[in-house]
């Protein structure tokens, strides 16, 4: 029988997003190539999208973005805007795509990312905190793109690992559950 811990999740949803909220205020700043630092408000917002999805992947969407917001001097409320709607993007379907498909979990991933990473940094632009469009795209987004990729790769690493997963008890672990030869357990379904 499995149970769900509602309060369990929270609490690592919580610590998750304390670790990405300390990384983002002591790494990012000290690792970059050129103009691009690593966003890890979206992969905080796009690892708990990918993992559970729903109301719970747009809300964290919406605290990452605030967070990143609240430490950056970008315009105040795009980053929340561009998470939420990447969260509500990622999360649509509700379960746990990075430990069912690796690969494409990390291909949304990569899309939305860069589309998220592209438009902020033309939002820079039109405030008049990038010079042109050179710089805003080769020198700013596919840096920024190219570092949040790299950072994502560990914790959807780890989240593709069932029990090794920092949220894999969410929703019941991957998918179908082997129980016997040619048996199922399809869940809540």
């Amino acid at each position: 029988m499995q149970v769900n811990d509602s309060n369990r999740r929270r609490r690592s949803i919580g610590r998750l997003g304390l670790a990405c909220l300390v990384l983002q205020l002591a790494l990012a700043p000290n690792i970059g190539i050129a103009d691009g630092r690593i966003n890890f408000a979206l992969v905080f917002a796009a690892y708990v999208a990918l993992t559970t999805g729903g109301r719970t992947g747009v809300l964290c969407g919406f605290l990452g973005g605030l967070a990143f917001d609240l430490c950056t001097t970008g315009p105040f409320g795009l980053m929340t805007l561009l998470l939420t709607v990447g969260s509500f993007v990622l999360g649509m379907e509700d379960r746990n795509r990075i430990a069912e498909d690796l690969s494409g979990s990390i291909t949304i991933f990569m899309i939305v990312s860069f589309i998220v990473t592209l438009v902020y940094h033309l939002a820079m632009f039109l405030v008049g905190q990038a010079s042109s469009f050179y710089d805003v795209f080769v020198l700013r987004t596919l840096p920024t793109f190219g570092l949040t990729a790299v950072a994502f790769l560990p914790f959807a690493l780890v989240g593709s690992h069932g029990s090794g997963a920092p949220l894999s008890s969410i929703r019941g672990g991957a998918g179908p559950v082997r129980r016997r030869p040619g048996k199922f357990d399809l869940g809540n379904l």
